[in-house]
C-alpha cells in the first residue's frame, strides 16, 4: 500500500484489543519487528481498551468486535471521542455488511476479517496509521450498489456534491470506496501515483471531505455502483 507513515518520534503505538491471547501474541510478534512501530500494547476487553487509551498515547488500534464485556464498535466510538486522532482497524470474524458500515460511520478506518493473511493485517495497520482506508478481501461497504435497484443509466444522476465529479473522478471514487490505495488505482488506470494523488485531491475538494472514509461514505449513501459497473 502506498501511504507514508510517520518517522522518528512519531512512530506508531499500536493497541491490540482481542480476548484471545493467541491472537494478541501472534499479532504482537508480527508488529514487534516493524520499523514504523514504537510499541505494542494489549487489551482483552472493551474496559481494558478504554483504560489503556486513557493512560497511554495510543495511535493505532486493532479492535475485535465480539468482546466479553461489550461491542467493539461501540468501544471504538468511545475511543475516537476521547482521542479523535486515533486510527482504528476493526479485526473480527464478523463478515457483515451492516457492521462494516457502522464501523466506518463511527470513524474506523478499516475492516478486516481474522482469517486474512497476517502480513496483510500488518500492512493494513500501517495504512490506517498513515490515514488510509482499508477494506479487507471480500469486505465492502453495505449498500454500495444502488439500494433502490435503479438502472446504471439512472444512477448517473448523482446528488450534490457528487454531481460535480467527472466520469473519471466517479471511477476514482468507486475504487476509493472499495478500499484501494493510490498505487493500486494508478495501476488500474495505467497512470502515475502522482496523477492519482492529484485526482484524489480534486475529488476530496469537490466533495468537501478530508479523507477516504468520508468520501467512501458519500459514495455509499448515494448508491454509487461498485467498480466494474458502468455509469455512462
Amino acid at each position: 500500500m502506498d501511504d507514508a507513515v510517520p518517522d522518528g518520534p512519531d512512530l506508531a503505538r499500536v493497541l491490540i484489543v482481542d480476548d484471545h491471547p493467541v491472537v494478541r501474541r501472534g499479532l504482537r510478534a508480527m508488529l514487534d519487528g516493524e520499523p514504523w512501530v514504537a510499541q505494542v500494547l494489549e487489551a482483552a476487553s472493551c474496559a481494558d481498551a478504554l483504560a489503556t487509551v486513557a493512560h497511554e498515547q495510543v495511535t493505532v488500534v486493532a479492535m475485535d468486535i465480539a468482546l466479553p464485556d461489550g461491542d467493539g464498535v461501540q468501544a471504538a466510538a468511545r475511543i475516537l471521542r476521547h482521542r479523535p486522532g486515533t486510527a482504528v482497524l476493526m479485526l473480527t470474524m464478523a463478515d457483515d455488511d451492516a457492521l462494516v458500515a457502522r464501523a466506518l460511520q463511527i470513524g474506523a478506518r478499516g475492516y478486516l476479517l481474522k482469517d486474512t493473511d497476517p502480513d496483510v493485517v500488518v500492512d493494513a495497520l500501517r495504512t490506517v496509521a498513515a490515514g488510509g482506508l482499508v477494506l479487507g478481501p471480500g469486505v465492502r461497504l453495505a449498500g454500495l450498489a444502488d439500494p433502490a435497484g435503479r438502472s446504471a443509466a439512472s444512477a448517473t444522476r448523482l446528488p450534490p456534491p457528487l454531481d460535480q465529479l467527472t466520469a473519471r473522478e466517479r471511477e476514482i471514487l468507486r475504487h476509493i470506496a472499495a478500499g484501494e490505495g493510490n498505487a493500486q488505482i494508478a495501476r488500474r488506470f495505467g497512470v502515475s501515483d502522482k496523477t492519482v494523488r492529484n485526482q484524489v485531491s480534486t475529488v476530496f475538494a469537490k466533495l468537501g471531505v478530508s479523507d477516504r472514509v468520508q468520501a467512501a461514505l458519500l459514495a455509499r449513501d448515494a448508491g454509487m455502483a461498485p467498480p466494474g459497473r458502468q455509469d455512462q
